[in-house]
Parts: structure tokens; C-alpha cells; sequence
């Protein structure tokens, strides 16, 4: 059994440092901290972001256009497999991610 009472002041090292959280069938559950964006990818599964704390703008390509979206605190973001996006918090930002083990 596992009690988190620090998501909204959970800090890792780095940003993206994660927290792992739980594994269910082949999935993982990861507490992110960041400060900084990521990188423009796309999953080899679905991918569930949920923000905690903090603000961050989704950037993601459809129809070959880039679009955004800013996301706050309970504000989710889902991806499906293929879909190509980036998160760029603004400032530090705390995020729920669900996706598959190993995916990028």
C-alpha cells in the first residue's frame, strides 16, 4: 500500500525527474516534476497527462497544423497512439502521466 500526501510539492533532481508510482499490466503511473519543456514525440500507446499543479501549454500537430491548449491544476490531456505533441509548463508544474512501460 502506497499513501502520496506530497503531489503538489513533489520536486525531483531534473526536470522530467519522475516519481513511479504503480504498474498496472504494463502500464506505469508516474508523478512528474518539471520546470522545463520536453520534446516533441509520439507514444507507442495511448498516453493519459493530467496536471496537478501548475500550469502547462500542450502543443500537439493535427492535420499537419500546430495547435496549443494550457492546461491547469485537474486539466487532462490525452494522446492517442500516433499523436505528436510537446509540453512546455509554465514554470514549475507537477503532472500525472499513465502510459505504457518503456514508452518514450
Amino acid at each position: 500500500m502506497k499513501i502520496v500526501t506530497d503531489a503538489r510539492t513533489f520536486r525531483a533532481d531534473r526536470a522530467w525527474g519522475a516519481r513511479d508510482l504503480a504498474e498496472i499490466e504494463g502500464a506505469t503511473v508516474r508523478l512528474h516534476w518539471t520546470d522545463q519543456p520536453y520534446r516533441w514525440h509520439v507514444n507507442d500507446g495511448a498516453e493519459v497527462f493530467l496536471v496537478l499543479e501548475g500550469e502547462v501549454e500542450m502543443r500537439y500537430r493535427q492535420g499537419g497544423q500546430e495547435k496549443a491548449v494550457r492546461l491547469g491544476p485537474a486539466d487532462m490531456f490525452i494522446a492517442e497512439v500516433g499523436d505528436e505533441h510537446v509540453a512546455h509548463p509554465q514554470g514549475e508544474a507537477r503532472i500525472l502521466v499513465v502510459e505504457r512501460k518503456g514508452s518514450v
